[in-house]
């Protein structure tokens, strides 16, 4: 008699590998509204124009808010798979409260002048991706950690942040389109 529990074949894995395997080669508008709302849909948008006003590069910009849906939707699938530990639940809360901070730091650099602080904002942006990848190392392949870290990066480059943050930066219109859309998502109870 074949023990067959000790196979290690589980419909359920195959399942779910295949949700991410296919929403991540689909990760584009349509897919992306069964996961994020029109108030991130919109934020995507401004993300990307910044990105791309910024980098000169419609490709770069395109990659970038590609992995930042493709990680969204991955985190969905796992989260409504029931995929996350409790441990990996209270990760999760870490990360969102990380997170959050960096958002509430981005809002109040641009409201209030002279108060952009780079070391701070670095070290929260940081401390997300790291908490991020803490909690989805066990259930994420290298390329998608890799994009993780692709995002972050992005978004932590002191250059970037010292370009976007000034005064007089030529971003200021972008950034202000990309504040007023975290601002509605925090309203709204996201991010």
């Amino acid at each position: 008699m074949v023990d067959v529990m000790s196979e290690g074949f589980k419909a359920g894995d195959i399942g779910l590998r295949a949700q991410k395997k296919i929403l991540s080669r689909m990760a584009n508008k349509n897919v992306a509204k069964v996961f994020i709302d029109d108030t991130a849909a919109s934020l995507l948008d401004n993300v990307y124009k910044l990105a791309k006003v910024y980098t000169g590069n419609k490709k770069e910009a395109e990659k970038l808010v590609k992995n930042i849906i493709k990680v969204v939707i991955k985190l969905g699938v796992l989260y409504r798979n029931g995929q996350f530990s409790r441990d990996e639940l209270k990760q999760a809360e870490r990360f969102k409260g990380r997170f959050h901070s960096a958002a509430m730091a981005v809002v109040s650099f641009y409201e209030v002048d002279f108060s952009y602080d780079r070391h701070y904002l670095l070290t929260a942006l940081n401390e997300s991706r790291a908490a991020m990848r803490q909690l989805v190392q066990q259930h994420l392949t290298d390329k998608s950690l890799a994009r993780i870290d692709s995002v972050f990066g992005f978004f932590a480059d002191p250059n970037f942040l010292d370009a976007v943050f000034r005064k007089d930066s030529e971003y200021r219109e972008y950034l202000g389109r990309i504040v007023a859309d975290m601002n509605r998502a925090m309203d709204e109870g996201g991010m």
